[in-house]
């Protein structure tokens, strides 16, 4: 091996050294970028109606802000008062769910009932998990810089982003050499299309999903209705986890008054997933995206054990980003062209 190949393994080794130090400012950098998109697709829906840029990117902050501003002024008052509630019914219902898999247990097997843990024992097998996700994902947050001045830097961070995005872009694809950009550049293009329809998706789904959890919960007499819809809302965001989290609350709930509601509660929130990503998705997003189930599970596990919930927030965008690099770069461009010497 020649000289400069060596040079170039040590380069590249220091160069994944540092990127791992600031791991945690890395994947600030990728949620503003995430942020930049979702707000650019409103900057265009205002260029088209011949607002210069700079305009529209004020009047996008502005909306930010207003939706932000309305959202804790409307929605975040009643679901802090449910929500405490919510806090002293979930329990009551997972105990009365393990009661009623006891009784059941007992009729089967009597042993069995030795077996099966009890509500304390659940607590106490979860808890280091959640603190170890918890405290990894706000560990950035806790830093010198506090939570308010992260936010803001983040928020700056994504408005720089969006002022002058060629010229990140452009510097960007120099880092790759001369004879490569050009693919370089066609493949950022193919990202950032798949991540505007992902989000345009994703929104989608969280607004569809909330309010048929609202309307669904009310009709089932479920208490509570609102924080459950909020919850499930905001869960959508995490696919394949959010929703499995979400039906926990009004299951536990519906628990404490019979058994059979909380089956009826699963059904509805499976049939309000099926509609929702089967039918509804796909008459707004043509080709929506898609990929492994299995692999996407996979990288919200690591990216949840390394970042915390900052990392499971943003691992399926960064599964989307890493499938579009591997397939153009590693699969076309390395392994299709391979020929044996």
């Amino acid at each position: 091996m020649k000289l400069g190949h060596w040079l170039g393994i040590i380069a590249l080794g220091i160069s994944v050294y540092i990127l791992w130090q600031m791991r945690q400012m890395v994947l600030l950098l990728f949620a503003a970028i995430v942020l930049a998109i979702t707000l650019n697709l409103l900057i265009e829906k205002f260029q088209t109606w011949r607002i210069k840029r700079g305009y529209a990117i004020l009047l996008s902050g502005l909306c930010l802000i207003g939706a932000l501003v309305s959202f804790f002024w409307l929605i975040v008052p009643p679901f802090i008062r449910e929500f405490q509630q919510l806090v002293l019914l979930v329990p009551q219902g997972i105990e009365a769910l393990i009661t009623w898999i006891k009784e059941l247990a007992s009729r089967l097997d009597p042993e069995l009932i030795q077996s099966l843990p009890t509500l304390q024992q659940l607590t106490q097998q979860l808890q280091p998990l959640v603190n170890q996700i918890a405290g990894r994902g706000l560990s950035f947050f806790y830093s010198s810089l506090g939570v308010p001045l992260s936010l803001l830097f983040l928020l700056v961070l994504t408005f720089m982003l969006l002022a002058e995005p060629n010229a990140y872009r452009q510097a960007f694809i120099r880092l790759f050499p001369s004879f490569y950009r050009r693919r370089v550049d066609a493949i950022l293009v193919r990202c950032d299309r798949a991540l505007q329809k992902w989000l345009a998706a994703i929104f989608f789904n969280m607004l569809l999903v909330g309010i048929f959890s609202f309307i669904g919960l009310l009709v089932m007499q479920i208490p509570l209705a609102l924080s459950q819809a909020t919850i499930a809302g905001l869960f959508t965001f995490i696919p394949n986890i959010g929703p499995v989290l979400s039906v926990v609350p009004p299951m536990a709930i519906a628990l404490l008054e019979n058994p059979w509601k909380a089956l009826f509660v699963l059904i509805f929130y499976i049939v309000i997933q099926q509609i929702d990503s089967q039918l509804l998705t796909r008459l707004i997003i043509k080709q929506p995206i898609s990929l492994f189930p299995a692999i996407t599970l996979l990288t919200q596990f690591i990216f949840a054990s390394f970042f915390g919930f900052l990392g499971l927030l943003l691992a399926f965008p960064v599964a989307i980003v890493g499938e579009i690099w591997l397939q153009e770069v590693l699969i076309k461009d390395v392994l299709n062209r391979w020929k044996e010497g």
